[in-house]
């Protein structure tokens, strides 16, 4: 039987890879919802092509264009960030939640609030509103499980295993394009050459994120939160090939890793298909062509953003989203040509260092919270 299957956030790089695997078995899917920013033409495309129930832009300017695209296809139009929240709740028996930022909060939530199975790709719920999240996923009984490549590694390295066995959690980076450039080239670094990522092909602000290491310290919030084997068992380690996607070592000394190209459609299929597996047309390991891994600790004097977020997680609380907030600000401001590569870190470090409001009891406190840290860093960047 074909299982019922909505995509959150289905123009972007997650969603594409999703339906790149649904297109090739197509019988085994049926799609109740998909939903984009604005890519109104791209989305009725796909909603056509997938007889989708509903499609949702989030930028309601972006609904009549979206209408047109679809007159006469009898797939239902919406607009609005209420109309994603209703897409997401539609009850689908597996939910892919790809919306990149707090704007992906609320929908995932609801998604949640349904009791259904959950492909989570934003970073920022569990980042953002971790304790929340996980505190909802066990009171409606709904299931994650995890699309980034270093937490769903960890997933199936943990299958049939106890937490309580788990000496180690290992997240691998790969160091990202600026690994070897020393505190004064980071200082003159580029957007262009900081998005320039040597192994996997993303958007600009997740490849600053990677650059930074930043990318890195927020996973480790997210495996704080999903694998909850405190945080003293986290460690990251820096393997530039990218072909280890994480290790978990147990109590009797064994260590289990996951391998496999660096192709978001592996940890995508292992989601799809859970607790099965499924083919998907990526290129297979070639270990001989590799021919070496490397691992190196990592330089938190240069790249001090996993240092940051290891000290956000400890505190708990607001700092984590705190934290997120203060980054997404400062790499827009990188990107935009404003500061230095080198003044992300000083900004979040800065935001991180000030007040911060009660721990967040529910969505509306999260992104309340949001909102606050994004002020404050927001006004460090105004010209004096």
């Amino acid at each position: 039987m074909s299982r019922s299957l909505t995509i959150l956030g289905a123009t972007g790089s997650v969603g594409s890879s999703t339906l790149d695997l649904v297109r090739r078995q197509s019988e085994e899917w049926r799609v109740l919802a998909l939903t984009a920013n604005c890519q109104a033409r791209e989305l009725a495309a796909l909603a056509r092509e997938f007889d989708a129930e509903l499609a949702v832009v989030a930028d309601e300017s972006c609904l009549p264009e979206l209408r047109e695209a679809l007159a006469g296809s009898g797939i239902e139009a919406s607009g609005g960030e209420a109309a994603l929240v209703e897409a997401a709740q539609r009850g689908a028996d597996l939910t892919v939640a790809a919306i990149v930022g707090c704007a992906g909060l609320a929908p995932t939530m609801a998604a949640i609030e349904q009791g259904g199975t959950i492909a989570l790709a934003n970073k920022e719920a569990l980042v953002s509103a971790g304790a929340v999240m996980t505190a909802a996923v066990a009171r409606h009984g709904a299931t994650l499980l995890p699309v980034d490549s270093e937490h769903n590694a960890i997933f199936q390295c943990l299958a049939g295993n106890r937490l309580a066995d788990v000496r180690w959690i290992t997240l691998t980076a790969s160091g990202g394009p600026l690994r070897c450039w020393s505190y004064e080239q980071l200082r003159a670094a580029t957007p262009a050459q900081a998005v320039a990522h040597p192994n996997w092909s993303m958007g600009a602000k997740i490849s600053v994120d990677s650059a930074t290491m930043m990318n890195k310290g927020l996973e480790l919030i997210e495996a704080f939160h999903l694998f909850p084997v405190g945080a003293e068992a986290l460690r990251i380690v820096v393997h530039p090939q990218s072909v280890i996607h994480s290790m978990v070592e147990f109590r009797d000394g064994s260590t289990l890793a996951q391998l496999g190209p660096s192709d978001m459609r592996v940890p995508i299929a292992s989601a799809l298909a859970w607790p099965r597996r499924m083919d998907t047309p990526c290129t297979p390991l070639d270990l001989p062509a590799i021919g070496e891994l490397t691992f190196l600790a990592p330089d938190e004097e240069r790249f001090p953003a996993t240092r940051l977020a290891r000290e956000a997680v400890l505190e708990g609380g607001a700092a984590p989203a705190v934290l997120n907030a203060a980054n997404e600000v400062a790499v827009a401001a990188f990107l935009a040509g404003h500061i230095a590569f080198t003044q992300i870190a000083d900004i979040v470090a800065q935001i991180l260092s000030a007040d911060r409001p009660r721990p967040p009891a529910s969505l509306d406190d999260v992104l309340a919270v949001d909102a606050e840290a994004r002020a404050r860093a927001s006004a460090m960047l105004e010209p004096a």
